[in-house]
């Protein structure tokens, strides 16, 4: 067993490994994107300084706590990459940070000007049943306070891990709930019932703890640059592929 572990895996192992395992398109797809990256940078004159590798190396090593060089060759090793490899890919997600927001950092205030509500956000409760006359008798004891609405998830909800939360689901935006059910919740007043509604997975009762209006955060920022970046990779390799 010893003799064989210690055997280098070749190339030919890693691909078929990789096709047994149902992934090998994501792989291909990633390294054509790697491709359209480098050409769509070196077009527009983009590039990757030494100085910009090595403060994000840096920012890696404090994040992981690898406070002296051993530390990171030590982890380097364990990862099975060299220093070289570390820093290509350093360099490669430098790049396509800086392309993505050549391209469509100017797009990004417009898109979530134009798309503000769906980014608004509630803090939003829920009990969920699979009966509707349980799902009325659980809104109408609510109503008349013969037992609160955390209770009654603790006690009703059929997700155990929601029960356990007494019903909380957390902070939600409104495109994460389907659209009858986002209208409903985005249009009823903070602690006022709301349902039982229905669709597939059965009967629900909303209630909304608070409402937050939508605000263009560092994170959301990144997430719409991200996406649009990403369509634009995927449109941009079916075009490539058609063409070819």
């Amino acid at each position: 067993m010893t003799n064989i572990l210690r055997i280098v895996v070749e190339a030919e192992e890693i691909v078929n490994f990789l096709k047994s395992e149902m992934n090998f398109k994501e792989v291909y797809q990633n390294v054509l994107y790697k491709r359209l990256i480098n050409y769509a940078a070196q077009e527009r004159g983009i590039t990757v300084t030494t100085e910009e590798i090595e403060a994000e190396a840096n920012r890696q090593r404090r994040q992981k706590h690898l406070e002296k060089a051993a530390d990171t060759l030590a982890w380097l090793a364990d990862q099975l990459i060299s220093p070289d490899d570390w820093e290509v890919g350093i360099r490669d997600r430098l790049l396509a940070q800086k392309l993505a927001e050549a391209m469509f950092g100017k797009d990004v205030e417009p898109f979530f000007v134009e798309n503000r509500l769906e980014f608004e956000r509630v803090s939003l409760y829920q009990i969920l049943v699979e009966s509707e006359k349980l799902a009325q008798e659980i809104y109408y004891q609510i109503e008349e306070g013969e037992i609160s609405f955390y209770d009654a998830a603790h006690l009703y909800d059929i997700d155990i891990q929601r029960r356990k939360k007494c019903g909380y689901e957390g902070n939600i935006y409104r495109f994460d709930l389907e659209p009858d059910i986002a209208a409903a919740v985005f249009s009823t007043p903070v602690n006022e019932l709301i349902g039982p509604l229905t669709t597939e997975q059965g009967y629900h009762i909303f209630m909304v703890e608070e409402f937050m209006p939508a605000t263009l955060t560092p994170e959301r920022y990144q997430e719409i640059l991200d996406n649009m970046f990403q369509n634009w990779l995927a449109n941009e390799l079916e075009y490539v592929l058609s063409a070819s």
